[in-house]
């Protein structure tokens, strides 16, 4: 039976294949040594899963946001991603915001990088690019305008922490004088004298009266 099925197989071969037995079972090794060995170099190719769990682990956790108070616009732009050791911040309508956890889209590279370290609510309003529009003054907008930007403000008031805010540049300086300077200004103003009192002569009916 067994010599029967060798037979036909060899003759099956020799028939579809145009090779001997011989020839045969000697690619077919070839290509499984061929198969095996590429795979051992390549490894297998990990699933969508396998590489989001991968990347989470590679990711270190970020450090919670840390609050700065009320900063100067200027220092806002030390915050916009280039120095990875410190957090990813931007601003909306003078509220400054971590933004960290967004820094694929914020971040350097990133679609909306150029906003970061910025207050950026007129650009928002306008869903604007140009550097002109880079600024937190947001007077003449329409309403519509006005409008996005409110709904940019609630997505980042849901979503990030706030932890600042930027100084307004319009707040009155008042030039407030020390005691002494008050003191030596009073000193150098002369009191205002007091009115003397004048004698009227008498007039000629009041002296004929006398």
């Amino acid at each position: 039976m067994a010599l029967e099925f060798w037979g036909t197989l060899k003759e099956a071969i020799t028939t579809y294949t145009g090779l001997s037995p011989t020839t045969f079972f000697t690619v077919v090794v070839l290509s499984l040594a061929f198969y095996h060995m590429v795979f051992g170099l390549f490894g297998s190719t990990p699933s969508p899963h396998q590489r989001h769990r991968s990347m989470e682990e590679e990711m270190e956790p970020l450090p919670p946001p840390v609050q700065l108070g009320e900063i100067e616009e200027d220092e806002l732009k030390l915050y916009d991603g280039t120095d990875p050791k410190k957090p990813l911040l931007m601003a909306i309508k003078g509220q400054i915001y971590d933004v960290s956890q967004s820094r694929m889209f914020y971040g350097p590279g990133g679609p909306y990088a150029l906003f970061a370290g910025k207050d950026a609510s007129r650009a928002l309003a306008k869903m604007s690019f140009e550097d002109s529009d880079l600024t937190g003054d947001i007077s003449g907008l329409g309403p519509f305008e006005l409008d996005a930007l409110q709904d940019w403000e609630y997505k980042f008031m849901s979503k990030y922490v706030k932890v600042g805010t930027i100084k307004s540049k319009d707040a009155p300086v008042t030039d407030v004088s020390s005691p002494t300077e008050a003191a030596e200004a009073t000193d150098g103003v002369s009191e205002k004298p007091e009115a003397e009192t004048v004698e009227t002569p008498a007039t000629d009916a009041e002296n004929k009266d006398e």
